[in-house]
């Protein structure tokens, strides 16, 4: 399988992610420490960091390239994202003059660029980063973006492998409480990677927080294609029923997205959606958390969950390394 751009794992068949991820698992036991060997990544970070960050610096330095960071504003120029605005602001330079310039340094270029958080309907067209992408001319990967964090889901696909979780097991994608809104990126990747492997899924989630139509739509047709389903519900205690993984995450209130007023009050009455030892009650016995971190320990997650038996959350952070060795490698061995 060849590979130019990674910007969403609804770009690959089923066959070709499980392609994907045996090439990762071959790059664990088989490293290849020149493969890379005076290739350059550039690394471009509008949001923070901690695995994405890290886990691509050392996945090119393990396959013997290297790497550059950009985090704009903070020691290089403040990007302008927005066309067609007069930039009398805070931000010196426009992506339509940096991202050019960046890419003409590296072999490939990566992107973060979260979601605004103030228009749903741009940011499930992820407006803001696919007019970045156009910009550049080079091997380029989505760090995660408004919409869609495939890096985390390719990992996430992996770990479910290594768990021996078959597919039309019981997928469970719970929403859980926060201190404030989270975009819907990794949400609507995981959701999509638990269907394209063939699971019953179950989104559950409260009442104003459901997963945009369009998400769920295209989860629906990714299901149907590898022999699974996707449903949603409001009663989390009933989804747990049978189920074989729980993947907790955090997300915004869509009901009233961007209205920060509303979804506060909204949250403020949901700290019973914590992921708790109760939570697991009908379960199967050897269930699983999985989330993509970082993870407010208390808030989203109690600590007897995340420091028990259940909870895979490390080995799923570190699977982040391994998947993207097989994605540079790809794009650029």
């Amino acid at each position: 399988m060849s590979l130019s751009r990674f910007l969403d794992l609804a770009d690959f068949t089923r066959s070709e992610v499980e392609d994907l991820i045996g090439l990762a698992n071959h790059l664990q036991s088989h490293p290849e420490p020149s493969a890379l060997q005076g290739k350059i990544l550039g690394l471009v970070f509008l949001n923070p960091s901690l695995r994405t960050l890290a886990s691509f610096q050392a996945g090119m330095a393990r396959l013997g390239g290297t790497s550059f960071v950009i985090t704009p504003g903070q020691g290089t120029w403040g990007l302008e994202t927005r066309l067609g605005v007069r930039m009398d602001g805070s931000a010196a330079e426009h992506i339509r003059e940096g991202l050019p310039v960046l890419a003409s340094f590296c072999d490939a270029l990566a992107i973060r660029a979260f979601a605004d958080g103030k228009d749903l309907a741009a940011d499930c067209a992820d407006t803001t980063f696919k007019a970045m992408a156009a910009l550049v001319d080079k091997p380029f990967i989505n760090l995660e973006s408004a919409i869609n964090h495939p890096c985390q889901a390719l990992a996430d696909w992996k770990t479910l492998n290594d768990l021996s979780i078959a597919p039309r097991s019981k997928f469970v994608l719970s929403w859980a409480p926060h201190p404030r809104a989270l975009p819907l990126a990794v949400p609507a990747a995981a959701l999509h990677m638990a269907a394209l492997r063939g699971h019953d899924v179950v989104v559950a989630r409260p009442d104003g927080f459901a997963l945009p139509a369009a998400i769920m739509a295209r989860a629906r047709v990714a299901a149907a294609q590898s022999g699974g389903s996707v449903t949603e519900t409001t009663d989390r205690t009933d989804a747990m029923q049978g189920a074989q993984i729980l993947y907790a995450k955090e997300w915004g209130c869509t009901s009233a997205y961007g209205d920060a007023a509303v979804d506060a009050a909204l949250r403020a009455t949901l700290g019973d959606w914590q992921v708790t030892a109760e939570t697991f009650v009908g379960a199967t016995a050897d269930c699983r958390l999985m989330h993509c971190l970082p993870v407010r320990r208390n808030v989203a997650v109690a600590d007897e969950v995340l420091d028990g038996p259940r909870s895979v959350v490390l080995q799923e952070a570190h699977n982040r390394l391994v998947v993207q060795m097989a994605v540079l490698h790809r794009l650029l061995a």
